[in-house]
């Protein structure tokens, strides 16, 4: 059931991390897919691995607040591969930390530009390919910030995440009636490059500090968080749409 056989598949933030594994894991199960990241190199190195396993991927570099780029990775998807069946809006960032009285409104635009507005343009070329295909799969990344608990220098953040769980239900409602099922993710702490676990200053403290913060007493690996993606753009969750799905090893119920 989690077969993407035949299907093309939108993956942005593809560089690293989650983006990275569920690209990897896509066109592991069938899938051609259209790589989006800022850092081409990178992106060329993923094609390379996706194609050692006789997959298919196109990278297509560029940054998710520019809406020209939106646009190309659905005509190329289209143009390539011949049309759009799930699209992976991952592409984030952390933004600005600062309290509110201290955090530049500079910081607060290009966290909700980049976390909010980038993939609101990306499914706003996405949903229309795959009406025109009869259905398809919009997934994006969100998180238990801003959901589920506050964290202090996290107001921008925080906001952007939470107005992704609003716009997946209303993308939802939306794109219905067309077979386009619209749903978010919620991870919890993930060891990835970006992670403030692995930040230089970071010492092992500060990774068990984040690892006790979860029920499970530890973090997510991508991969683990790309198999959640994968079951929402496969006909395995083909009646789920318009949830936010918490895939955070039991952080934001643990208070242990």
């Amino acid at each position: 059931m989690t077969s993407l056989t035949g299907k093309v598949a939108i993956v942005t933030g593809a560089s690293s991390g989650i983006g990275r594994a569920a690209a990897i894991l896509f066109a592991r199960q069938g899938a051609k897919v259209v790589i989006a990241a800022r850092r081409q190199a990178e992106l060329e190195v993923l094609v390379s691995e996706i194609a050692s396993t006789s997959g298919e991927a196109v990278a297509v570099a560029g940054d998710v607040r520019d809406e020209s780029h939106a646009s190309q990775l659905v005509a190329t998807a289209v143009d390539r591969f011949g049309g759009l069946d799930i699209a992976f809006n991952n592409a984030g960032s952390t933004g600005e930390m600062a309290p509110v009285a201290e955090l530049s409104a500079a910081g607060w635009r290009d966290t909700i530009e980049t976390n909010l507005t980038g993939a609101f343009l990306g499914a706003r070329h996405q949903m229309p390919a795959m009406v025109r295909r009869g259905g398809g799969s919009i997934i994006f990344t969100s998180s238990f910030v801003g959901h589920t608990a506050g964290m202090p220098g996290m107001a921008a953040y925080a906001a952007a995440k939470a107005g992704l769980i609003g716009l997946t239900q209303a993308l939802a409602v939306e794109g219905g009636a067309n077979g386009v099922r619209v749903n978010a993710i919620l991870p919890g702490g993930v060891d990835t490059p970006a992670s403030i676990t692995n930040a230089p200053d970071a010492g092992p403290e500060v990774k068990a500090f984040v690892e006790n913060l979860h029920a499970l007493k530890r973090m997510a690996r991508p991969d683990e968080i790309a198999r959640t993606v994968l079951h929402l753009a496969s006909d395995a969750s083909s009646f789920i749409t318009g949830a936010a799905i918490l895939v955070d090893g039991g952080l934001s119920i643990s208070r242990t």
